[in-house]
């Protein structure tokens, strides 16, 4: 069984993981899990605090030359703000607990919640674990979890679809194509963007991600946006949202959307409601900070439509085996997959902490007050969307273990491989 659990506070010394059921021989660098980081840093609208941190992860077990060895794998991110916070945060008797006390909660967020259920006086206990620091230990395990789906050929590829009111126009996405340098052939991503095509955005009749695309270009043209966005006309509209948002001290929220390719039929199971891989995904992403509402394929659309315009017709031919000509399911029934990418979206909300603090009533003196400010992001949905990859992995990682399971890489791979095998004697 895959697993994991995360621990440490947003001032703090450091941030931990430990995962357990990692199969032995899996190739894996600090590097690889570092890359996934310093982009969950990334994206324009970012706070002060991306300034401090440049996020760097330590295997402490269970990798040794480059390889897991089957034992569980700790991972330790330290806290580079920590200094500054040691006298308060010690977890020693030392402590100043009466220094940076907060006892006026933020709307928005976990604050009086936190505090009433586990009677806290200051609410500093609270946030510190509330906040979504602690994603970047979920992105270091996720990325563990993607370094092994990427030995089953699987991909994915997260991108902002929304941020306020710009939204990339439905359709619209491959012609509005951010440009990213030409590969070393002379080639420009757009030109292999062009030999695919993109069967439509997110809400509507069709999603179906980018069928025949280099997803190493479209990678190219995320990693050159300030915003994760393919859409370079959107991506600037973006931009100048998050500028007038920061003038008026306010934040925005944001629609990210989350494709995953090369999955094979057969993944999650309908037997039982806590099995369903759909569920389970949805959790995950609504387990993020601020994320307030999941669709998969059509998702909401759907339930305007007539059922003729909603469900996937299938067809078969001697070359292609089964097939749909649509993917408005995104790549699940069931709660299985059915062979097609998988899409997933997520919402998330404006980010709570605002410059022009809401109104609040003192968890002490019960006086009303205006909210105390925690140094914050204007937006961070960009940042969402790479914590929205990293948790979609973890679950399909556990999907397939479930399903290959293995105590080396190799047997699960061979595993695998008989599967396919199988699902190539049952399709022709």
């Amino acid at each position: 069984m895959l697993r994991y659990l995360t621990a440490g506070e947003s001032h703090g010394p450091a941030l931990t993981a430990i995962i357990e059921g990692l199969p032995a021989g899996l190739a894996l660098t600090e590097d690889y899990v570092n890359q996934q980081l310093a982009r969950r840093q990334g994206g324009y609208g970012r706070g002060g605090r991306m300034r401090i941190e440049q996020d760097r992860v330590r295997f402490l077990a269970g990798v040794r030359g480059g390889f897991t060895l089957g034992s569980p794998v700790a991972l330790y991110i330290e806290n580079r703000d920590w200094a500054s916070w040691q006298e308060v945060m010690d977890p020693g008797v030392a402590a100043r607990l009466d220094q940076r006390v907060v006892t006026k909660p933020r709307p928005g967020h976990a604050d009086l919640a936190g505090a009433l259920k586990y009677g806290h006086r200051d609410i500093r206990n609270v946030l510190e674990r509330a906040s979504a620091r602690e994603t970047a230990a979920r992105v270091a395990a996720g990325s563990v979890a993607r370094r092994l789906l990427e030995e089953l050929g699987i991909e994915i590829i997260g991108h902002v679809l929304r941020i306020g009111s710009a939204v990339v126009p439905e359709g619209d996405l491959i012609r509005g194509m951010s440009p990213a340098p030409p590969d070393e052939a002379g080639e420009g991503p757009d030109k292999a963007v062009e030999k695919g095509g993109c069967t439509s955005g997110h809400g509507s009749g069709q999603p179906g991600g980018f069928p025949g695309v280099d997803l190493r270009r479209l990678r190219q043209i995320l990693d050159a946006s300030p915003v994760y966005c393919l859409h370079r006309e959107t991506a600037e509209l973006m931009m100048r949202e998050i500028d007038r948002a920061r003038e008026a001290g306010d934040s925005l929220g944001g629609v990210f959307e989350v494709l995953v390719y090369g999955l094979p039929p057969g993944l999650g199971s309908y037997v039982h409601w806590d099995r369903r891989l759909d569920g389970r995904l949805a959790g995950a992403l609504m387990s993020i900070q601020a994320i307030k509402g999941v669709e998969i394929g059509l998702g909401f659309t759907g339930a305007a439509l007539p059922g003729s315009q909603v469900h996937d017709e299938i067809f078969y031919s001697r070359e292609r085996g089964f097939y749909r000509r649509t993917n408005r399911a995104g790549g699940l029934e069931g709660g299985v997959t059915n062979g097609e990418p998988l899409i997933v979206r997520a919402a998330m909300k404006p980010i709570p902490t605002l410059y022009k603090p809401l109104r609040s009533v003192d968890l002490i003196s019960k006086e009303p007050f205006t909210a105390s400010v925690e140094r914050s992001d204007v937006c961070a949905v960009p940042a969402a969307c790479v914590v929205g990859e990293a948790v979609v992995a973890w679950e399909l990682a556990v999907a397939c273990l479930e399903k290959f399971g293995g105590d080396t890489i190799q047997e699960m791979k061979a595993n695998y491989q008989r599967y396919l095998e199988y699902l190539q004697g049952v399709i022709w």
